[in-house]
């Protein structure tokens, strides 16, 4: 799986004229009609299967949320080879779930799509590296075996090396990394990319063939980005921005948001019952990995101290500079310029928030405290 941002950039304006040319009607088009009950049907696009990662919205469809709002709402899986800002500008979904940075990369391509909400606070990216190769920032990367997923998942790791003074060109052996933690565990990759939410916690979920238990934190050593400076917002609400010049649509997109919201502050509260609805929704996982996960996601969403789902400019502003100023291992930015006014708003989630808050939902967390989940071989 090999991509760079600009293959990603020409073939996502292809994808959308191709699309446009096959309907033979505007790609902003999506008009989903209604259920029998007279609910108005939304679909929203994941950038992944379904798991922890996302169960404010598995959340918000089996407590009602959604219906509350008037919306019947069908969760679509990601995957590899799915483009969830790609399929949302297509008209194929009415909001899509995107990382910032690819999904500006889709805007500049020409992808009309607009951030409605921010859901991750902060970022869940992490270098892991055995302890024993003292690997304790980014510096101590140069000559070292490094790997990566690609698909804009990389945007970090390169600036964290561009920032210590290492040309990720030159100075690194950047290798493919498949979506898993094998090839570092076989010991072929020194440090390899994950999510605190997933990756990380599959290898605390290994047994450590030298014990015979399980791997722990203290066999590791961790790259966190935030710590380093270079962290870029994750996972975000993302609608139709054609679309949104239409009055009903932005009514649809405040329910929308308020019910999403008020999915997160559920599993914000309840993170076992959140754990049943995620593995219930079919994931692949197992019963104690999404708990973890759910746990870790939580820290990167509260507390919000502007209020779940705002969009902070000067987290917005570092992303944009981020992805303007960091080349890849071809010397290709993510951004070749600012993104125009239209790239996000705090409108739709302002009226969200006020909407929450008077039904009384915590829409900060201010006395949010993780859980301390203990993993089982396998995430079983």
């Amino acid at each position: 799986m090999r991509s760079n941002t600009g293959r990603l950039r020409a073939c996502l304006a292809l994808a959308a004229l191709v699309a446009a040319a096959l309907t033979g009607c505007s790609t902003t088009d999506n008009s989903s009609g209604t259920t029998a009950e007279g609910l108005t049907k939304v679909r929203l696009q994941l950038q992944w299967f379904k798991q922890g990662q996302f169960a404010g919205y598995l959340a918000a469809v089996d407590q009602g949320f959604y219906r509350e709002q008037g919306l019947s709402v069908e969760i679509l899986d990601g995957g590899t080879d799915i483009v969830p800002q790609t399929v949302l500008a297509q008209g194929q979904a009415d909001y899509a779930i995107a990382w910032v940075p690819k999904a500006l990369a889709s805007r500049e391509a020409g992808a009309g799509i607009t951030e409605v909400a921010q859901i991750f606070q902060r970022s869940g990216t992490k270098q892991v590296s055995f302890k024993s190769d003292n690997i304790s920032g980014p510096a101590a990367l140069r000559g070292k075996t490094v790997g990566n997923w690609g698909y804009g998942n990389e945007f970090e790791l390169f600036a964290g090396m561009t920032k210590a003074g290492i040309d990720p060109a030159r100075d690194v052996k950047l290798v493919q990394q498949q979506f898993d933690m094998n090839a570092f565990l076989a010991k072929d990759i020194n440090a390899a990319q994950a999510m605190s939410y997933n990756e990380y916690a599959q290898l605390l979920e290994t047994k450590n063939p030298a014990t015979g238990k399980l791997y722990t934190a203290d066999d590791f050593a961790t790259i966190d980005w935030n710590d380093e400076g270079v962290a870029m917002l994750q996972d975000a609400i993302w609608a139709n921005s054609e679309r949104l010049k239409d009055s009903k649509y932005q009514d649809q997109t405040v329910k929308f948001i308020t019910a999403s919201l008020k999915g997160w502050a559920f599993c914000r509260d309840r993170v076992d019952k959140c754990r049943d609805i995620t593995v219930a929704a079919g994931s692949t996982l197992g019963s104690t990995h999404q708990q973890w996960q759910i746990n870790e996601v939580n820290k990167l969403i509260w507390p919000s101290p502007n209020g779940v789902g705002m969009i902070d400019k000067t987290a917005w502003d570092r992303t944009v500079k981020i992805a303007e100023e960091t080349k890849n291992q071809e010397g290709v930015t993510v951004l070749k310029k600012d993104p125009d006014a239209g790239a996000f708003t705090n409108e739709y989630v302002t009226k969200a928030l006020d909407l929450l808050k008077s039904g009384g939902t915590d829409v900060t967390g201010s006395g949010f405290t993780p859980q301390q989940v203990t993993l089982t071989e396998g995430g079983k």
